[in-house]
Order: structure tokens, then C-alpha cells, then sequence
């Protein structure tokens, strides 16, 4: 697929092929005419910072001293806010187990030092952690004691519906907004991938971050946790890649068991999509036995091509319109993974709902009409 010098730049900085070839790919390009300011667009959408500073500075000869000047200043308040959080992942995780809350944390600082093997190689801007449903108010108010309030206010029978409706808890703190997301399922409900996050939790490992220890999720349950993620936004972020890309490269990567897993949730279209994607963009090599499996469960290439040009075109994707709903319909590859999606995206209330209209604790079940109306609405104004 044909795409601009700026976007190829990002993607020969981001490459993991070897060190010979990315090196004459981004030598070549810098003796071209390129946008910087387009280019320095792209990094900010894709979330890629680390990567392009780590790369380009061996060019920095042939980069205009302004953006070689753009990208120190930024990598040091990256920098900054990596060992912030850091460290105040480590309070909350503390804080939760003293509370008889056990969390796993599977992206941030963590999944930065599992993946690079150091917490700056990654960019990112809040916290978030995996918890059992059932700890849920437990952990809410825990949260409370180190500041932190849910952006989303609920009555205690509001709250047991959306517990069970619902997947994560978004909360803002004495140093910003949105700076920590507390799940416990991996996607909302109306996507309709049973993931069960007790069990995820039943399987985690240990990791040391800068002198802390942490439970996060192994390579086998981390790989479809990163599709789905990068599914949901439809792969429009370089960033979600470039980790599966790194993830694919461990070697302790059990292939055979990740596969199962893979094909038993019904998602081997997704996964399929993800790989084929590190694999066109970013020069990801793949065993060659998941090869084959690719070719097996190869989606249509117009499926493909589509998702492409999502990435290509840099741009978030509109996650409220008919074309979005549909092409998450694509990606399932069972009839009833695809009909349960269609009936709980329309009777499943969303946070929109909960936080919009207040009935009555008695009439909580009347959240799936409003859901089913206001739902309803967006599509036929979206059309």
C-alpha cells in the first residue's frame, strides 16, 4: 500500500527488522523533501516518541535542529512521567493488596520493562490494572483513601448493574484526569469476548520495575489481551503494534497454547489481522508454523486492505458510527459471537447511560431501553 516519506519515516524508525536495514531505510528517507510538521503529527497520534527519539538521534546531523530540539524536550518529559507513574503504580498496588485487592498491572511502566526491558521505551499516559469483579467496590473505595474518584458517579444499585454490565472504572486524581483505569473484563460486555478475567488473574507472573515487584499477565494471555485492545480502535495507533511486534520476538512465546486459547475464544481473525499487520508495517518475523496457521485464517483480503488503510490515514476512528459496529461484526468468525454482539450492543448500558439519565434504583432495568434509544439516535444521526 503506497503511503507518504513522513508515515514510511515512523514506520522504517519503528521497525524491528534488523539494525543494517533500518538505518539505510532512514538514511535514504532524510535526504528526501519531508513535512516535519506532518511527521511530527503522525508520532503524536501514533504514541511512538521513544521509538522515533531512540532511532533519529544517530541522525541528528541530518535533522533541522528544531526537531531534534522538539523531540529531546519531549523525550525528557516522557521521561518524567514514566518514573511518576512508576512509582504511583507502586502505591495503588500496594495500597489494593493491603485491601484484600489483588491487581494485575499489564500495560504502563510494566509492560514497558516486560516488552524493552526499560520503562521509557514505551509512551503512555495512565494506569491500568486487572482486577476480579468482585473486588471491584472493595477497590473503589480503597482508591478513595489515595485521592483517586471515578469520573462516573452511581448509586450502590447502579453500581451492581455496571459491574455487571460493564468493564472498568475510570479515575482521575490529585494530579490530573483519567490517570487510572481499574477493569475487570478486558473489553465492554456488548463486545462479546468471555474473557474471564478471574481466571487471567489465576495465571499471572511476577516482574521487578525499578525496585518493585508486580503480577502481570504472561506472554500466552498477553498476546490476544494486545489484539483486542488494538481491535477496538480499529489498529489506528502504531504504538499497539509496535508491542505485539516487541511480544512476538520473545522467545519464551508458546505458540501452540496461544493458538488454542485463540481459537477456542473465537478470535483467530483478530489475531490473524494484528500479526499480518506487525508483519506488513513493522517487518515482525513469524515462526513458520504461525504462518501457516496465518494462511488458514487469513481474513478477506477487503477486511485486511480496510484495516490498513485506517492506519495509514492516522486518524481515530469513530467508534459510534454504523461502519464501525459493522466492521467489528467482520472481525468475529462465529455466527454466534456476532449475534451475541448485535443484542448486547443494543441492550447493554454503556457509562453514557449510567451517567446521562438517573432513574430510580427500582427501575435500573429500564437502562437497556434507554440504552436501545439513545443508541438508536447516534446511528440514525452518524447515517
Amino acid at each position: 500500500m503506497p503511503y507518504g516519506r513522513e508515515f514510511a519515516l515512523l514506520l522504517a524508525c519503528c521497525s524491528v527488522t534488523p539494525e543494517e536495514y533500518f538505518g539505510e531505510k532512514i538514511d535514504d528517507l532524510l535526504q528526501c523533501p519531508l513535512d516535519w510538521a506532518e511527521f511530527t503529527r503522525l508520532l503524536e497520534h501514533h504514541r511512538v516518541l521513544p521509538q522515533i527519539y531512540s532511532r533519529l538521534s544517530q541522525f541528528s546531523d541530518s535533522l533541522p535542529p528544531s526537531v531534534m530540539s522538539y523531540l529531546r524536550s519531549a523525550y525528557r518529559e516522557h521521561a518524567c512521567r514514566c518514573l511518576w507513574f512508576t512509582e504511583e503504580l507502586a502505591r495503588v498496588v500496594e495500597y489494593l493488596g493491603a485491601h484484600g485487592v489483588a491487581a494485575a498491572a499489564y500495560k504502563g511502566p510494566v509492560l514497558a520493562k516486560f516488552l524493552y526491558g526499560d520503562t521509557m521505551a514505551r509512551q503512555f499516559s495512565d494506569l491500568d490494572m486487572l482486577i476480579a469483579p468482585a473486588d471491584v467496590v472493595r477497590a473503589r473505595t480503597a482508591l478513595a483513601d489515595l485521592g483517586y474518584e471515578p469520573n462516573v458517579r452511581l448509586t450502590p444499585r447502579q453500581e451492581e448493574a455496571y459491574i455487571e454490565s460493564g468493564y472498568e472504572y475510570s479515575f482521575d486524581g490529585k494530579a490530573g484526569k483519567n490517570l487510572l483505569e481499574l477493569q475487570w473484563r478486558v473489553l465492554p460486555h456488548f463486545y462479546s469476548v468471555d474473557l474471564d478475567v478471574t481466571d487471567l488473574l489465576t495465571r499471572t507472573i511476577g516482574i521487578d520495575v525499578d525496585n518493585h515487584s508486580f503480577r502481570t499477565l504472561g506472554p500466552e494471555d498477553l498476546l490476544p489481551v494486545l489484539c483486542l485492545h488494538a481491535a477496538k480502535h480499529v489498529w489506528t495507533q502504531l504504538s499497539w503494534l509496535c508491542d505485539i511486534a516487541q511480544l512476538v520476538r520473545l522467545s519464551n512465546l508458546n505458540w501452540n497454547a496461544t493458538l488454542k486459547r485463540v481459537e477456542g475464544l473465537g478470535l483467530t481473525k483478530i489475531v490473524a489481522i494484528t500479526l499480518g499487520l506487525t508483519r506488513e508495517f513493522l517487518g515482525s518475523a513469524l515462526p513458520s508454523d504461525v504462518e501457516r496457521w496465518l494462511l488458514t485464517g487469513a481474513p478477506h483480503s477487503c477486511i485486511a486492505d480496510q484495516v490498513m488503510s485506517a492506519v495509514v490515514r492516522s486518524s481515530h476512528y469513530d467508534t459510534e458510527s454504523m461502519a464501525y459496529f459493522r466492521l467489528m461484526l467482520q472481525f468475529r468468525e462465529r455466527w454466534s459471537d456476532r449475534s451475541r454482539f448485535l443484542w448486547r450492543l443494543v441492550t447493554t448500558p454503556s457509562v453514557g447511560e449510567w451517567s446521562t439519565v438517573r432513574l430510580p434504583s427500582r427501575l435500573v432495568p429500564l437502562y437497556r431501553v434507554v440504552r436501545a434509544y439513545r443508541l438508536t439516535k447516534r446511528l440514525a444521526t452518524s447515517a
